[in-house]
């Protein structure tokens, strides 16, 4: 992989002296960037997507002036994103009721590409690109996602960067707020030639975000050729690097009931250092104004070392450093903090090729568009556990020693035809092939009732085969109204060390599937109003409970397959603009999104609480909300200067499968209360329109509430936070 680093480098640099070796400069030329778009950004593309869309424009963003990109997902309908740290280094997002943890339901991809550690093996999102850098996000939770994969059950999130300009164009944005928060991004780009490029460096940290500092260097680059008439090619490079404090422990209840340290560094030496660096390249060929090919390759590599200090419940527990948090009379009330940590040291690597055909023509006189791909996809993660024998130790003893690997082959096929000029159908179907392997090198065994750790070399293997069948509709009732639905099948693949048992086992643990089906009707007067009502329902035939640490379970075992469950509800959005109804010179935008869901049990399936086994059948699934609103006001002056203010309210949720309604001792199981948070922002733009100023201010009314009790204790939502921001552009 490093030779593939390498090598990404030594191209993308043969790219940038081809801008500087170009002879007169014939002129800027309009192109597209090549790069994968989920469902385009165009109002009349939307109109023909088959299923609940979404999608936010920069200037959509950058009015939010969100602090992180949980402050722009959660304004989408049918999102429930779950706040870990406060900044939002880690995005947790559950679509219509599924487990929000590390989002690992949904496909995150970045200009077309996917992000996750390891998108078949290991999907969970610990690392998130950085919404300063971002400009425009899809986001696709219904039909059309069989050519996207291997996630299919959630839906697809897009977050795409900028492009390179059309003409010289420099950006330099800074703001700043309480805590030392400070986040200054700065790009330039050009087009000369036949050759657009732009290159930006981003540089956001904090002191203290809740209880989280952090330090983020993120310098990504872009390169356009346009090699003729009918061929061009794109080119991305980035370098992300990250140190923080983030940590799994949290509050007791113990804790929060007496207040006054719902942000207190319980582990102060835990530390999160990642590192990424990822290459993409996509060819785009136009063969006639019907056929073209695109083909993009990409590999990335992610390096996450997480040093943790160990804790015990346990007041009895070796090793202590006499540092206590809690109510140590209550049993399980109190941390006992231990002279000791751990290394989760993992690194991952990818490398993809997806060529994909679009083909237009006619089928008895009606228009048709074919879209045909294949992909081939490695990935391999690294894992070690050291034991540290100090709370801020930096190196120690080996534990654990493993690798993971597996090849993946998926293919799609989908079919879209014009029946008549108002009717539009579309089907599909994906095949997904995962050949995957454990090797394990070193670990913990068990030897005549004896835990010994030794060197050992076990290999495991297993693969999984899915067909992902979908189907869908949209009907143009009228000019601006557009009925739609469809049908398909989820599918996500088991995790490897899931499937896979530390001893080398292969369990034979079914993917997750699910048949999702939507109906739902869109509404887009490019005048004043749009709008979107979706009815949705995912029906689980086996859906996957999580077994990690992140989700809770300190261990990282237990039951894997959940069993039948079903996600059923109503999904809205309303936009209005006041200002163009009514001719006035100013404008006045009016939104309103919602989410019912219904997520439960509906099969018979017994937990143990304490000596007993509870049917947990009828029972809604962990952080599954049942209610969901956003509101937001919003007001632009002709002369420059706006407000905007934003509603967010989320009803209670519980965070187990029982449905504990009492919190425990050590907060981590518990009803989550209902909240309700205000954002406002205000903003001036000169006259010249090349300098912008901004204030805003979130969680106005600085509400305490609870946003999580995972993994290991309370997390406390973030507090009446202000920013202040400029914006340079010439």
């Amino acid at each position: 992989m490093r030779k593939i680093t390498l090598l990404s480098f030594l191209v993308f640099g043969w790219s940038i002296a081809a801008v500087a070796q170009k002879g007169e400069d014939t002129g800027a030329f309009r192109q597209d960037m090549p790069q994968v778009l989920v469902v385009g950004y165009k109002d009349k593309l939307l109109s023909k997507v088959p299923g609940s869309v979404s999608v936010l424009r920069f200037k959509d963003i950058r009015q939010m002036a969100p602090v992180s990109g949980n402050d722009v997902m959660k304004r989408v309908p049918g999102l429930n994103v779950v706040d870990e740290e406060g900044a939002g280094l880690r995005i947790n997002i559950g679509v219509r009721g599924l487990d929000p943890d590390r989002s690992r339901n949904l496909l995150m991809l970045e200009d077309g590409v996917p992000v996750a550690l390891n998108p078949y093996g290991e999907p969970e999102m610990y690392f998130t690109p950085v919404i300063d850098k971002v400009r425009n996000i899809e986001v696709l939770k219904g039909s059309g996602q069989v050519m996207f994969g291997p996630q299919t059950i959630g839906g697809v999130v897009n977050l795409i960067t900028a492009d390179p300009p059309e003409k010289e164009k420099t950006e330099l944005r800074i703001k700043g707020g309480q805590g030392g928060f400070f986040s200054g991004y700065a790009s330039y780009g050009n087009t000369v030639g036949n050759v657009g490029f732009i290159v930006s460096v981003l540089r956001k940290q904090a002191d203290n975000i809740g209880p989280t500092w952090f330090r983020i260097n993120d310098v990504s680059a872009k390169v356009r050729v346009k090699l003729s008439e009918k061929g061009s090619v794109g080119m991305k490079l980035g370098f992300y690097d990250e140190i923080s404090n983030s940590t799994y422990v949290g509050l007791t209840q113990t804790m929060w009931d007496q207040g006054g340290t719902d942000y207190a560094r319980i582990a102060p030496h835990d530390r999160l250092p990642v590192r990424r660096y990822n290459f993409s390249v996509t060819h785009q060929y136009k063969f006639t104004e019907r056929a073209s090919l695109q083909t993009t390759a990409f590999a990335y590599t992610t390096t996450r070392n997480w040093q943790r200090q160990n804790f015990s419940s346990n007041p009895a527990a070796t090793n202590q450093t006499g540092e206590v948090w809690g109510d140590p009379s209550v049993p399980g009330g109190a941390l006992f903090m231990q002279n000791s940590n751990g290394h989760r040291n993992r690194q991952f690597e990818v490398a993809g090729v997806e060529p994909r055909l679009v083909v237009k023509g006619m089928i008895a006189g009606k228009e048709n568009k074919l879209q045909t791909g294949v992909r081939f996809l490695y990935e391999k993660a690294n894992e070690q556990f050291i034991v540290g024998k100090k709370a801020d130790a930096t190196a120690g003893d080996l534990r654990d020693n493993e690798v993971r690997s597996g090849n993946a082959l998926s293919a799609y096929l989908q079919d879209e035809l014009n029946l008549t000029e108002r009717l539009t159908i579309n089907a599909g179907v994906r095949m997904e092939h995962f050949d995957y392997a454990r090797r394990i090198l070193r670990g913990r065994f068990s030897v005549n009732g004896t835990t010994v750790v030794a060197d050992t070399n076990v290999v495991a293997k297993d693969k999984v085969f899915g067909i992902i069948p979908g189907a869908g509709f949209s009907y143009l009732l009228h000019d601006d109204i557009t009925i739609f639905g469809g049908v398909h099948k989820g599918f996500a693949p088991p995790r490897t060390k899931d499937a896979i048992t530390s001893t080398g086992m292969a369990i034979q643990l079914d993917e997750e599937s699910s048949w999702n089906y939507e109906l739902g009707m869109r509404y887009n007067n490019n005048e004043w109003v749009s709008g979107e009502l979706t009815f949705f329902a995912m029906s689980f035939g086996n859906q996957i409970i999580p077994v990690s640490q992140s989700s809770g379970n300190s261990n990282a075992t237990g039951l894997a397959n959940g069993g039948r469950t079903l996600h059923k509800g109503l999904e809205g959005a309303l936009q209005l603009d006041l200002g163009k109804a009514f001719g006035w010179e100013h404008s006045l935008t009016v939104g309103n999104n919602f989410t019912f869901v219904d997520s439960r049990y509906v099969e018979d399936r017994f937990i143990e609480s304490g000596s007993d086994k509870v049917n947990v059948r009828d029972n809604k699934l962990p952080y599954a909300p049942s209610f969901i609103w956003n509101g937001s006001i919003g007001f632009e002056a002709k002369k420059g200067w706006g407000l905007r203010m934003l509603g967010n309210y989320v009803t209670e949720q519980y965070s187990d499968e029982l449905n504990t309604e009492l919190p425990t001792a050590n907060g981590r199981i518990g009803k989550i209360d209902a909240r309700f948070l205000f954002d406002a922002s205000v903003w001036y733009q000169f006259p010249s329109r090349n300098i912008t100023l901004s204030v805003c201010a979130k969680n106005l009314g600085d509400n305490r509430y609870i946003a999580s009790r995972r993994p290991e204790g309370i997390k406390v939502g973030l507090p009446a936070f202000v920013t202040a921001g400029i914006d340079i552009v010439f």
